[in-house]
């Protein structure tokens, strides 16, 4: 049976607890045994090389070094992990060697709460499959990105907000490798309640199940 860990906890405006036990049960009915901590400590169990899953929900939050490097090292051996929104995209910010593994780090969401768009730039990937592109209401993540993702979706930005930005082409959901580990990110999911919108959870729910071992 495939394991799961998902650790939660940071900033309490993006409901990290509800949406940690949205996952387990999506990852339970996925067929994965999982344990759900609440605390970074986690990171450092020597144990957590040998799950198939990890999913990290820790806006902003601080990690040690001897937890990031076992993360790490976990993920580098094969372990996957799979992140949306701040809680993966935004947590940690002084530690470079966790952004490494994700591939991106938020930077800003202009104008906050928007309507926007989600454009689909592989429709023939497995994740990807049967969605087009979808309208949004939620943050749209600015986000500084390692340029060696495997983008999956973008979003286009107006310069309703920030005039500088206007037509900047950003993306939305990708994939990538670290080490033999799989990386999943969607920036989509501010809270709780947008796991109901059908498009954002099937992506979710095919990218973790793509980036477990």
């Amino acid at each position: 049976m495939r394991e799961a860990l998902i650790v939660w906890g940071g900033w309490s405006g993006h409901e990290p607890e509800e949406c940690a036990h949205i996952i387990r049960d999506m990852l339970q009915d996925d067929g994965f045994k999982v344990y759900v901590e609440h605390s970074t400590e986690a990171f450092a169990d020597p144990q957590i090389k040998d799950l198939s899953l990890i999913v990290p929900i820790m806006t902003m939050s601080k990690i040690e070094k001897e937890e990031v490097k076992n993360l790490s090292a976990a993920v580098e051996s094969g372990v996957g992990i799979a992140g949306y929104h701040g809680g993966a995209g935004d947590a940690f910010r002084d530690s470079v060697d966790y952004q490494f593994i994700i591939g991106g780090q938020w930077v800003a969401h202009p104008g906050n709460i928007i309507d926007y768009r989600v454009n689909v730039t592989k429709p023939d990937d497995p994740i990807m499959e049967g969605i087009s592109d979808f309208p949004y209401h939620s943050e749209q993540y600015y986000m500084h990105v390692d340029p060696s993702n495997e983008v999956l979706a973008t979003t286009t930005f107006a310069g309703d907000h920030a005039e500088w930005i206007d037509g900047v082409v950003m993306p939305v959901v990708w994939k990538r490798r670290h080490g033999k580990g799989r990386v999943f990110y969607s920036s989509l999911g501010h809270v709780a309640s947008e796991f109901q919108v059908p498009e954002m959870a099937t992506i979710f729910r095919r990218g973790a199940n793509w980036a477990a071992r």
